[in-house]
């Protein structure tokens, strides 16, 4: 600023002296140095302005009087923000002032009347800070990382070569989170060629994230370039951060509440974790355990046995999206038909395709599926069983699994527990022993007739006799364990009397 004034000081005792062409020489060249608009540039060197009346002052309309006013009607309303103080400040004054709290000055109430919402909230940003000192939150170490990783979003994606990901956590915790410890997945999705590989986590943890980072390199056909993630702070962490950068994978992130811009990911989190492991709480290593061995037999075969979709086109007409996508096809064929991928990549693809086995990869999956649903159920997974089922015994299930229902037992529904409890108070806690002994003393009396006895006996709750229908139930039930009484009683008499020799 201070170089600025002496140019201008300097400029302006030459232009006042110059001629005309002089003058728009040297009006090029301090609009050059300054960057002024020229009219502005010659009001400065002409002296009708200074160098720092850039910004014009303002009439201030709302003054400390309305300032005033207005801390007070906002305390009144319990420190409400500016948008919902404005439409209460005609009912608050009105009210303040008909029971005497507040006297208002004609010209202040007018201005209070109509001030903005956004003005209420810049009038009181002072006593707003006032309160509780710094109001925005601290920036630590997760913020100075989250803004050093640029954004990435679903359009920025154009053709990637295989091996950028998406990566995402689903935790299973069994419905609506909770606290607690709960088993993660880490979903990596491959953009090129829908290649996903899942990691079970014990906890969500940053470093957890790198071993996870290793354990997928050390498995992949092709070599890991990036990924891309949410703004998760296990993502947004030093060492992932650190990880990223060591191994030369180039790092973004998403937007903020963007879940478009991770579309890729969050299809897989569904159609993968979500369909193989279901939505059962998982906590605890044996649980983490038997994810992982799940993960080591669906990674095969959803990778070389499951073909998916992938978009190639979509046009708008109007509110009408037209999608056209290619032929469905295996993340391991995208990869033989891609490019950019090695031969010697393509020929090991190949080689471990010809020694998988579909029938055995999905047995292994099945009864993974069934161990995570005993622990999801009951907190401990089934005992091993000697030897699983002959692969014969289960192809042969295949033709009729469909009619047993749902064949994923992580999907099925758990049996409920047998209703033995009362949910009603039992009309005849009381009267039960007196109508025992009618039936003793008379076993045919039909349960009408006992509702009589019972309304005359005790007019003051069974009048009604609305009680019927429970008490033929109760009386059916009584004659049925009697009946089985005699019966077992007769076997057991003719068990004990010894046998003629």
């Amino acid at each position: 600023m201070t170089t600025r004034k002496e140019v201008i000081e300097a400029l302006r005792l030459r232009y006042r002296g110059a001629a005309f062409s002089d003058r728009i020489k040297i009006l090029d060249e301090f609009v050059a140095l300054t960057g002024y608009h020229r009219k502005h540039a010659i009001r400065v060197l002409r002296g009708e302005l200074s160098p720092t009346s850039d910004v014009r002052l303002r009439n201030r309309v709302y003054d400390e009087a309305v300032a005033q006013a207005l801390t007070v009607l906002w305390e009144a309303a319990d420190r409400v923000c500016g948008k919902r103080m404005k439409p209460l400040i005609p009912m608050l004054v009105d009210a303040m002032e008909r029971h005497g709290h507040l006297d208002l000055d004609p010209v202040i109430k007018t201005k209070v009347l109509q001030v903005s919402a956004a003005t209420i909230d810049r009038v009181l940003a002072a006593a707003r800070a006032h309160i509780d000192g710094q109001r925005k939150r601290r920036k630590g170490v997760g913020s100075a990382i989250r803004r050093s990783i640029p954004v990435r979003t679903f359009t920025d994606w154009l053709d990637p070569l295989p091996g950028f990901f998406e990566i995402d956590m689903v935790e299973h915790c069994g419905g609506p989170k909770t606290d607690g410890d709960y088993v993660h997945t880490l979903t990596l999705t491959d953009i090129a060629t829908g290649w996903t590989e899942c990691v079970a986590m014990r906890v969500r943890e940053q470093m957890l994230v790198c071993e996870a980072f290793d354990k997928v390199a050390s498995e992949l056909p092709f070599p890991m370039l990036g990924v891309d993630s949410d703004n998760d702070s296990a993502f947004m962490s030093q060492g992932v951060f650190d990880y990223c950068k060591a191994h030369g994978l180039v790092q973004t992130r998403s937007r903020a509440y963007k879940k478009n811009d991770q579309a890729w990911v969050e299809q897989k989190n569904g159609a993968i974790v979500r369909r193989l492991v279901g939505y059962g709480r998982l906590s605890g290593v044996a649980a983490t355990k038997a994810l992982a061995q799940l993960y080591a037999s669906s990674r095969l075969y959803i990778n070389f046995f499951q073909p998916s979709f992938k978009l190639k086109s979509k046009t708008r007409d109007g509110a009408r999206v037209h999608k056209v996508y290619f032929t469905p096809a295996t993340p391991c064929d995208r990869l033989l038909a891609h490019s950019g991928v090695e031969p010697a990549t393509k020929e090991k693809l190949r080689t471990q395709f010809m020694s998988l086995d579909p029938v055995q990869l999905l047995q292994e999956i099945r009864l993974s599926q069934q161990t995570l649903s005993d622990i999801a159920a009951h907190g401990v997974g089934a005992e091993a069983v000697a030897g699983a089922p002959a692969i014969a015994d289960f192809v042969a299930s295949l033709a009729s699994a469909w009619k047993d229902g749902e064949a994923r037992p992580t999907h099925r529904k758990q049996p409920k527990a047998k209703h033995w409890w009362r949910t009603r108070v039992d009309p005849f806690a009381d009267a039960w022993p007196v109508i025992e002994g009618w039936l003793i003393a008379e076993p045919a009396a039909s349960a009408k007739a006992l509702m009589e006895q019972l309304a005359t006996l005790m007019p003051d709750v069974y009048a009604s006799q609305a009680q019927l229908r429970t008490l033929q139930r109760r009386v059916k039930a009584w004659r049925a364990e009697r009946a089985k009484e005699m019966v077992l009683g007769r076997l057991r008499m003719r068990d004990a009397v010894p046998a003629e020799v």
